[in-house]
């Protein structure tokens, strides 16, 4: 696929994303997030990025989710009670909390998606590479740092669907993993765990041994296919990042 966002040099883009995490934590209001989630919505539609598969993304962290609102639900009890039974407190100040907690969480893994959906993992490697650079001075393993990082961007989903594999064949051998207490679901994830880590150490050890068929030495005199290079499309980017930016900055200042 190809687009605006595609064509953007990935040392960009991964600063751009940095930007736009520190702009949703910048925004202390619902007002500074729907900004960011306007934000979210222009940059999906010019990649041409399905938003499926944004909310696909949002799967594995629903847990995640689910857990943070009930946190947030529960115990900040200020502000006008809604409903109280017994300890169980939930007032205004806590379903506001809540709402906002996870609107943030899912605008951070939207937009951080977006980044690994329009950059393919070598060029995100690279780029990597090339703002960690730097580092060399001080002797520090850049180009190791950034392949190891980039592997395990590359294997989340490859764990994720192992993950639901192993789940269905557990359940097809008789397997509870959703009634009972927390005690007993936990118990019950061992028989997944232990498939899981010995299937992820299998393949670490099959990756290891094709890279060094192939001769991989690290960084060391490696040259590249394609050359990073910053072009009009970066600077546009970086320009409507920050009026973005301005924009929750000038929101937080107005008295609501």
């Amino acid at each position: 696929m190809e687009s605006p966002i595609h064509k953007m040099d990935a040392r960009f883009k991964i600063l751009l994303t940095g930007v736009f995490i520190a702009m949703l934590f910048y925004g202390d209001s619902i007002f500074g997030l729907v900004i960011g989630a306007l934000f979210v919505v222009i940059v999906t539609y010019v990649s041409k990025i399905s938003f499926t598969m944004l909310v696909k993304s949002i799967k594995p962290i629903v847990p995640i989710l689910i857990f943070t609102g009930l946190l947030n639900l529960f115990f900040l009890q200020d502000g006008e009670v809604y409903f109280h039974w017994k300890f169980i407190k939930i007032t205004q100040y806590g379903v506001e909390t809540s709402v906002f907690m996870l609107f943030r969480i899912i605008l951070l893994v939207c937009g951080s998606s977006l980044l690994t959906y329009t950059t393919s993992p070598i060029v995100l490697t690279d780029a990597i590479e090339s703002l960690l650079k730097p580092l060399k001075k001080i002797k520090m393993p850049v180009h190791e740092l950034a392949m190891m990082m980039t592997i395990a961007l590359r294997f989340i989903p490859t764990l994720i669907e192992e993950t639901d594999k192993i789940m269905c064949a557990q359940k097809s051998r008789g397997a509870d993993l959703e009634t009972g207490g927390i005690v007993k679901r936990a118990k019950a994830l061992l028989p997944i765990l232990i498939p899981l880590f010995v299937s992820a150490f299998r393949r670490a050890e099959e990756l290891a041994t094709a890279m060094e068929c192939r001769c991989y030495h690290g960084g060391e005199g490696r040259t590249r296919l394609k050359v990073l290079k910053s072009t009009y499309r970066d600077y546009i980017g970086v320009f409507v990042t920050l009026l973005f930016f301005a924009a929750i900055i000038i929101i937080n200042k107005l008295p609501f």
